[in-house]
């Protein structure tokens, strides 16, 4: 089996347990993804702008973690889509992860069987 190649970005930070689960996926069924980690290569505005143009923010804000629940009330007050992308900008783990691109579409989350569709 060769390895496929459908140009497929995937964002997100490196030690987190979901982007581990995405990786070894997309590794295991020989799918290439270029990974691009919001810690080290820093958070990509247009991908964010795009992003948030197909999923709409409320869908890349993850209100379950750490860095959520360490936010003021002033940071939560998202009231639309501006707001949104200066606050993952600012705090990039607040970002759902894993995140794939290919081309102008978007995935969030990890998902085998979208993974499957999505990717092919």
């Amino acid at each position: 089996m060769s390895v496929v190649h459908h140009d497929i970005k995937i964002y997100g930070i490196k030690n987190c347990d979901t982007m581990k689960k995405a990786r070894s996926y997309l590794a295991e069924q020989q799918i290439a993804a270029h990974f691009h980690d919001y810690r080290t290569d820093g958070v990509p505005e247009t991908v964010l702008q795009q992003a948030i143009a197909a999923l709409g923010w409320e869908k890349l804000i993850n209100q379950r973690g750490t860095t959520w629940r360490g936010l003021t009330d002033a940071d939560k007050q998202i009231s639309d889509a501006a707001a949104a992308l200066a606050l993952m900008q600012r705090y990039p783990a607040v970002i759902k992860r894993p995140l794939l691109q290919r081309g102008d579409q978007f995935l969030v989350g990890f998902d085998a069987s979208q993974y499957q569709q999505f990717c092919l």
